[in-house]
């Protein structure tokens, strides 16, 4: 979740007094540092004018549109609970069956449904409309439908089972709940980057081993080289819903695939493809899947915690209106949501930082791996048909969940300085 913010830097200028016998002493320059900040200008003032004024206008628009993705699912949340939807929901399962443990299952679909219904139009917009706006989707709205409706489905499942563990927890736990809660989201998010790969990826997606040695070799030889024991590479036909470049290393426990996208292979170039291959070896080897499960466990306990103790709150002061007798109550789930949805809004920054400061991490890693530093720059460049290149400091620390492209362009040139005898 991401807000417009705008900080106005001050310029202060000092004068320095000269005499006859002194001279004005500046601070030495570092000719590597020098040579990366005019090669960086250099790629980045190679992009078109209005291909920038594109990109950035796409992605300073992604603040708005996830500002109002969370204003309008709170208000969705809110709406449930005002009207007594939610509590009507919650009695539906009570006379379905009499085992309480079961009953979750049953409101789960019911809650998903609705919530997705309402949210459609704003779906429609931000992810068919815009993105079709801005030349990055390539799928007819029928196709687009077909693939929402899999994610619903997905989550229909995937969501009934997290729920009856969860509200197993939720009734059985007491006061640590919020240890026990987030511990059961933890191993659901790790099942589910554990199977996805394999099971779930290839329902929108076709996969297929790539073929061509000139492309596959290189990358295998990487993979070898920094302990990754595969014998292939798959790609994908990503181009069936978008233009965006991409790869991953993604999987877990066994499932891992090495994977990138056809738009990669069709626009990228040789050293291009190595560079960015490197980049995603780097989250393998250094084991960003599992720091970032440790991460997220830490955020989400200590979101529980909040939201329990907002959750006691608000429940009691609303309790004839809303019919919410306690955390385990179902006809509580739309007031859970709120408080952890509003609680991740406001750690948006933070959640960006961890991120990005991986992402850099893999980023020198990949330099290291594939010694492609102007494949990496290219490779940025082609990053920026929808993110921003040249965002402020600021901007960047806030917003950025990846390393802008001026800051990874400067790391690939400063790393190739590094590298001159």
């Amino acid at each position: 979740m991401r807000f417009a913010c705008i900080l106005l830097a001050i310029g202060l200028s000092i004068g320095h007094l000269e005499t006859a016998d002194a001279q004005p002493r500046q601070a030495p320059v570092d000719p590597a540092i020098a040579g990366a900040d005019a090669a960086t200008a250099a790629y980045l003032a190679s992009v078109p004018a209005d291909r920038r004024g594109r990109s950035d206008s796409y992605f300073e628009g992604g603040y708005w549109v996830s500002l109002s993705q969370f204003l309008w699912s709170s208000i969705i949340l809110i709406a449930l609970l005002h009207t007594g939807l939610s509590a009507r929901l919650r009695d539906v399962p009570a006379h379905v069956t009499r085992f309480r443990w079961l009953q979750p299952a049953i409101y789960w679909p019911g809650f998903l449904l609705l919530t997705s219904v309402l949210g459609f139009p704003l779906s429609v917009f931000t992810d068919f409309w815009r993105e079709h706006q801005y030349g990055l989707a390539t799928q007819t709205f029928g196709a687009w439908f077909g693939d929402e409706m899999k994610g619903l489905g997905l989550g229909l499942v995937l969501g009934a089972v997290l729920m009856l563990v969860l509200y197993a927890v939720l009734r059985r736990a007491g006061r640590t709940w919020w240890i026990w809660g987030a511990a059961v989201s933890m191993a659901f998010m790790s099942f589910v980057a554990t199977i996805g790969p394999v099971y779930l990826a290839p329902l929108f997606n076709t996969y297929k081993p790539l073929e061509n040695p000139a492309m596959r070799d290189p990358i295998l030889k990487m993979a070898h080289a920094n302990g990754i024991d595969t014998s292939e590479v798959w790609e994908v036909d990503a181009s069936r819903q978008s233009t965006r470049i991409s790869a991953n290393v993604s999987g877990m426990f066994g499932t891992q695939r090495i994977t990138l996208n056809d738009n990669l292979l069709k626009r990228a170039s040789p050293a291009a493809l190595q560079a960015v291959m490197g980049h995603e070896i780097g989250h393998h080897v250094l084991n960003h899947v599992y720091e970032m499960l440790a991460y997220i466990s830490f955020i989400i306990a200590i979101g529980f915690a909040v939201t329990g103790w907002a959750f006691t709150r608000l429940a009691a002061r609303y309790r004839e209106r809303w019919s919410v007798e306690g955390i385990a109550d179902l006809a509580g789930l739309p007031l859970l949501a709120l408080v952890l949805g509003a609680y991740l809004f406001v750690l948006t920054p933070v959640l960006n930082t961890i991120v990005r400061t991986n992402e850099f991490e893999a980023d020198m890693f990949g330099l290291n791996a594939a010694r492609q530093p102007e494949g990496f720059a290219e490779a940025a460049l082609l990053l920026g048909d929808y993110r921003k290149l040249d965002p402020s400091p600021l901007e960047e620390l806030i917003f950025f969940d990846h390393p802008s492209g001026r800051t990874r362009i400067h790391a690939a040139m400063q790393w190739k300085a590094s590298q001159k005898p």
